[in-house]
């Protein structure tokens, strides 16, 4: 028998599974999509589906693409699949995506004791708990934040003035409030004949941006900025979408990241949680992976504190 389309109504008729089910349909596996039948229930179908389909799979930890179904009900905070799948043996212990268990992404959940107490060494860290607690409030701050075309680098724990320093970067000189853009931006439009960039202060760090380019996103800039510390950088390309890149401690780990992008077995754990914590709105995600926390949108919009000139990148 052949299971319904992901989007027919059968995934949310329990009557529909059953008469599928008691017809021959492979409850453990969709041969024509490729895909175990429960995965697709848990994103498209209700929870009734669900623990119908968990009680006849012999595997109710089936993994698809590195997850289990338990850790796409949590991910998507759908705490009564996740409940069902639990009774019918989910285990919530089970590590997914780098060192992240579908229990310990929960625990900054809305119901952290949704699977009961958690094993004794399973913990999230200051670090974890303190990004959990400024999401919303990231989240809120930024909504309306539209990056299309623009650069920015989030460095965490580095003011202006010390990104300043580590990129060795000229200062420009004031510009008028009305311009919002030093009034020679255009004669150096691109980075390789030094790029203009904006630097402003924010709580946690500090945010570099480029409305019309992707200068901060380039290696040159995030490895310096970077030592002893971490930077995410993204340019908002209109053909391509966003593309971020992960600096630590003076070098470059990652790049051709998606922001805000579901984890899989390529993802950092860093990169997990603030894909659960902000599903959508790239300026929160980058400030919040640098561990930032501005207040308002003028770090991104304008005007920046300061205009700076890059030095041109070595040859």
């Amino acid at each position: 028998m052949e299971w319904p389309d992901a989007e027919w109504a059968g995934w949310e008729d329990a009557a529909e599974l059953r008469a599928l089910l008691d017809a021959g349909a492979d409850a453990q596996w969709d041969a024509e999509r490729g895909v175990p039948p429960l995965h697709v229930a848990v994103r498209y179908g209700s929870t009734e589906v669900v623990a119908e389909l968990a009680a006849r799979v012999p595997d109710v930890d089936v993994p698809h693409e590195g997850a289990t179904p338990l850790w796409t009900a949590v991910f998507l905070g759908d705490t009564a699949m996740a409940r069902a799948l639990w009774r019918a043996g989910a285990d919530p212990w089970r590590e997914v995506f780098a060192g992240w268990s579908p229990g310990r992404l929960n625990l900054v959940g809305v119901i952290p004791d949704l699977f009961g107490p958690a094993p004794p060494d399973v913990r999230l860290t200051y670090e974890e708990e303190s990004a959990a607690r400024a999401a919303p409030g990231l989240v809120s701050a930024l909504a309306d934040v539209w990056l299309e075309g623009t650069g920015l680098a989030c460095v965490s724990g580095v003011t202006a003035a010390g990104a300043i320093r580590r990129l060795g970067a000229e200062v420009l000189p004031e510009v008028s409030s009305g311009s919002g853009v030093p009034p020679d931006v255009w004669d150096h439009p691109r980075y390789g004949e030094g790029a203009v960039v904006g630097v402003t202060d924010v709580p946690g760090g500090c945010v570099l941006t480029q409305p019309w380019g992707y200068a901060p996103s380039t290696t040159e800039v995030v490895e310096p900025l970077s030592v002893g510390t971490v930077c995410y950088a993204i340019y908002a390309n209109p053909a391509s979408g966003d593309r971020g890149r992960i600096a630590v401690d003076g070098r470059e780990t990652h790049h051709d990241r998606t922001p805000c992008d579901e984890p899989w077995q390529g993802s950092t754990a860093r990169e997990v949680l603030m894909s659960y914590l902000v599903p959508e709105g790239t300026a929160a995600y980058a400030c919040g992976f640098a561990g930032l926390r501005p207040t308002d949108p003028r770090s991104l919009t304008g005007p920046p504190d300061a205009w700076l000139r890059l030095p041109p990148p070595r040859r």
